[in-house]
């Protein structure tokens, strides 16, 4: 998609809609997150959150299947264009915590996709969040050092 843009504005311009489109599916998920907390931390809601749950299993894996399959690539093809091994390095210790926190979210999602068994969600959920915190800590810096350190080199 973006290899055909004929200047850097336009290629580098391309990377930036992209991840704004991404960080507002981002900000969706932590609606969603924070609204079925809320609702499974209340003994009346607690068993009847499953359409905010199945919602929220599903603005999850959308979320990191465009970090993986979109946004990860494109930073990393920007980090390689502008042949800046210090920041490959740096993102690729992100990458990690990104990865490990995947499989974290996967199985969250595998766990309550196709359950209606909440007993743990709560906990679930909490542990979730600090998985949240700690994978958007990483993909900020991730963004911070492949994209938003070439801003001024793009637009030249």
């Amino acid at each position: 998609m973006l290899e055909n843009c004929k200047s850097a504005q336009e290629r580098w311009g391309g990377v930036s809609n992209i991840i704004d489109r991404w960080l507002v599916e981002r900000q969706d998920l932590l609606v969603q997150y924070c609204e079925l907390s809320e609702a499974a931390g209340s003994v009346t809601n607690y068993k009847n959150c499953g359409s905010q749950l199945q919602s929220l299993c599903q603005i999850l894996v959308d979320y990191i299947s465009a970090g993986h399959f979109e946004v990860y690539d494109q930073l990393m093809r920007e980090g390689r264009d502008f042949d800046d091994q210090e920041g490959l390095k740096r993102a690729s210790k992100s990458f990690e915590i990104v990865d490990s926190s995947t499989e974290y979210i996967l199985d969250f999602n595998d766990k309550y996709q196709e359950t209606d068994d909440t007993d743990d969600l709560i906990e679930d959920l909490s542990h979730l969040g600090e998985v949240l915190a700690s994978r958007f800590e990483a993909e900020d810096s991730m963004i911070k050092v492949l994209h938003v350190a070439h801003k001024d080199q793009a637009t030249t």
